[in-house]
């Protein structure tokens, strides 16, 4: 199962997911400069965008990727790399 997943931002341009970050809200980077964060609420009439800084964007990557560990899951190894790739 591929965990790549991509959305357009009316601004500033693709996003990609980088972790989850709760109930029905995920976490985006930037694509091309990887410095802008956004927590995105996908809602059925659109998304909602919120930006937050690095060091929050950071802490949400971290939550998830614990959760993750936590429970075993089949995906940390993805999500790990991603996190590494992102943040590190």
């Amino acid at each position: 199962m591929s965990l790549e997943r991509y959305i357009n931002h009316p601004t500033f341009g693709m996003l990609y997911l980088v972790a989850r970050a709760g109930e029905a809200r995920d976490l985006y980077a930037t694509l091309y400069a990887q410095k802008i964060f956004f927590l995105v609420t996908l809602q059925p009439r659109g998304a909602q965008f919120e930006v937050i800084p690095y060091q929050d964007a950071r802490y949400h990557a971290e939550l998830h990727l614990n959760l993750c560990e936590r429970n075993s899951s089949p995906e940390y190894e993805t999500w790990e790399k991603l996190f590494r790739q992102t943040f590190i």
